[in-house]
């Protein structure tokens, strides 16, 4: 039975680092009995995380078929079901770019962009049935299920969200929630890597990846009612560089930092804020202090140790090889210290090892995630 309390659960961004995810996923889907509804009724996810967030609403009935479905895409990935990466097409975009340089702004049609990722709408439109989400809501499998993007046009984090009719729209300092049916485009909006992958146009306004302007990632859970949040986070564990580069960074090498910050930065910052709240709720509570806006909200972050940037680039090789003289051009190889890598190698073998990771990852930390997620019984030896 699915718990009385709210628990949500939020999946961050990170491109390919996403298939870590699905392991933890695949790990808290083996503390639970078969044909067990989804552990968490209310469902968060940015970018990579937002499309995972998606495909298990889509089956909130049975937690271990949602995650067996979402394992079997993310095990079988090739990058060109994600973007294209022919010499042709890689070569083509970049071209149309140098082109778009020297035409009025009136004629240009599409944002800049390094990769053309089509075929990731082409593959989203296939697997997920966004009809499913609304019928999971209507019988109580499911509260709410929210995709975030950021506006280039209001520079917002923009939440939006399917759920239960009690929901209202809201609106706070540069981010806000609005109800909509979720659909493709939303998930593409939230996954448009700014300068890697092209904007996309949600009604009139164009919106990139979900993290950029996200301040505060806890947002949407909080929102939507939640009373305890797992975060499956994708961040670059903190490594002491042995060596200290005396050369400038390449292009690629800043490309990778700038992702880190986009992807990683804020997560902690929001976590750290939710716990002094939770203390200053504690403190009144023990005073005796009347407090109506302020209530107890537990989290729980789950986040590799393992370096996914040294992992990535023992997978360098099978990278397509246009994607790899691209990147050449920024300055990355095989041995260039940049995390762009990590996020674009959407290759089953690099996929299927930090599928392994995460699923490892939960099962050590299973004493804590069962009691967190009230799953009943014992937790998983």
């Amino acid at each position: 039975m699915i718990s009385s309390r709210e628990p949500a659960l939020l999946l961050t961004g990170g491109g390919a680092r996403a298939a870590y995810q699905v392991g933890v996923l695949k790990g808290i889907a083996a503390m639970v009995p078969r044909a067990h509804p989804l552990p968490f009724r209310i469902l968060c996810g940015t970018s990579a995380g937002a499309i995972n967030a998606t495909a298990l609403a889509c089956y909130a009935s049975n937690f271990r078929l949602s995650v067996k479905r979402l394992e079997h895409v993310w095990s079988n990935f090739t990058t060109e079901q994600v973007y294209q990466c022919s010499n042709s097409a890689i070569f083509g975009q970049l071209f149309s770019r140098i082109g778009h340089l020297f035409q009025q702004d009136s004629v240009r049609r599409n944002s800049p962009s390094l990769f053309n990722n089509q075929p990731l709408r082409e593959l989203l439109s296939e697997v997920i049935d966004f009809k499913r989400i609304d019928r999971h809501i209507h019988n109580g499998h499911l509260r709410a299920v929210s995709v975030t993007a950021s506006s280039y046009s209001t520079g917002e984090s923009v939440s939006f969200f399917e759920g239960i009719p009690q929901y209202e729209n809201w609106l706070r300092a540069k981010r806000r929630g609005t109800r909509v049916r979720l659909n493709t485009e939303h998930l593409m909006a939230s996954s448009a890597i700014p300068l890697l992958f092209p904007a996309t146009r949600v009604n009139q306004t164009y919106y990139g990846d979900g993290s950029i302007h996200q301040m505060a990632p806890l947002s949407a859970p909080v929102h939507l009612g939640a009373s305890k949040i797992l975060v499956i986070g994708l961040e670059q564990p903190q490594i002491e560089s042995k060596t200290i580069s005396t050369e400038p960074p390449s292009g690629g090498a800043i490309a990778g930092h700038l992702l880190d910050t986009i992807f990683a930065d804020t997560l902690n910052s929001d976590l750290e804020r939710l716990e002094r709240v939770n203390k200053t709720t504690h403190q009144l509570e023990q005073a005796g202090v009347p407090h109506e806006t302020l209530r107890r909200i537990d989290s729980q972050l789950i986040h590799s140790a393992h370096d996914f940037n040294e992992i990535a680039h023992r997978h360098y090789k099978r990278m397509p090889k246009a994607v790899r003289r691209v990147l050449s051009i920024l300055g990355v190889s095989r041995d260039t210290p940049s995390s762009l890598i990590s996020y674009l190698l959407f290759e089953k073998e690099y996929c299927r090892e930090l599928i392994e990771l995460g699923y490892q990852d939960a099962m050590k930390q299973s004493e804590e995630i069962h009691p967190f997620l009230e799953l009943g019984g014992k937790p998983v030896e």
